[in-house]
């Protein structure tokens, strides 16, 4: 995968291109909340570049002692069981990066992100991609997603979904979506409204829906 972005502070590498987007949404020395933050490069960066008061909650053992070596606050955790450590408002952005297709009830996810942040940031690989659809066609068998080369059978498990499913997804939650950005291979494109087929990881700005 290549990519023509920034080096993350401090740390040398790049960050992976959809973390760069979610790191340009948020806005300087907000309070962000990382859920399945990994070992925390997205976290380092906005800790180090935006000054931002970051939280992150990961439930890999080896990524919570990366992040600690960082300097990073996080807890292990699953995000499974919610969110109700954290009490409503108490966050501006909580992110959720290449994390929702390992979750058994993303519907509660959302709406726990939305009651803790003002807002939240969702990236995902696309599955609707032309690839995945030829590859399905050709050969019968269940694609990886070009943005996350696993396959079904590999621990942990993932649901395939689109960028169509998930905004009629968050349509059926009364989630409102304020930010659409598509990348292809790692870089940014204007796809108009052919976005869920040659997209290959989307990142969505997502608020409640106002009533």
């Amino acid at each position: 995968m290549t990519s023509t972005f920034a080096p993350a502070l401090g740390v040398g590498t790049p960050l992976r291109p959809d973390l760069q987007v979610i790191a340009d949404l948020i806005p300087p020395r907000a309070r962000v909340l990382d859920l399945g933050c990994g070992n925390g490069d997205l976290l380092y960066y906005l800790v180090g570049g935006k000054q931002v008061r970051g939280r992150g909650v990961e439930i890999g053992e080896e990524g919570v002692l990366a992040c600690v070596r960082k300097g990073l606050s996080v807890r292990q955790g699953n995000l499974q069981e919610g969110l109700a450590d954290y009490p409503s408002g108490s966050m501006d952005v909580v992110v959720l990066a290449q994390t929702l297709p390992y979750l058994d009830d993303p519907a509660m996810i959302l709406q726990e992100m939305l009651r803790v942040g003002k807002s939240a940031i969702v990236s995902f690989s696309n599955w609707g991609h032309w690839r995945c659809r030829l590859e399905l066609l050709l050969t019968g068998r269940i694609p990886m997603a070009p943005d996350l080369p696993q396959a079904w059978y590999d621990v942990p498990r993932w649901q395939a979904f689109t960028i169509t499913d998930f905004a009629h997804f968050c349509h059926t939650i009364d989630v409102s979506i304020r930010e659409e950005v598509y990348l292809a291979y790692g870089r940014r494109v204007h796809v108009g409204r052919v976005k869920n087929l040659l997209s290959t990881t989307a990142i969505f700005g997502l608020e409640r829906l106002a009533l």
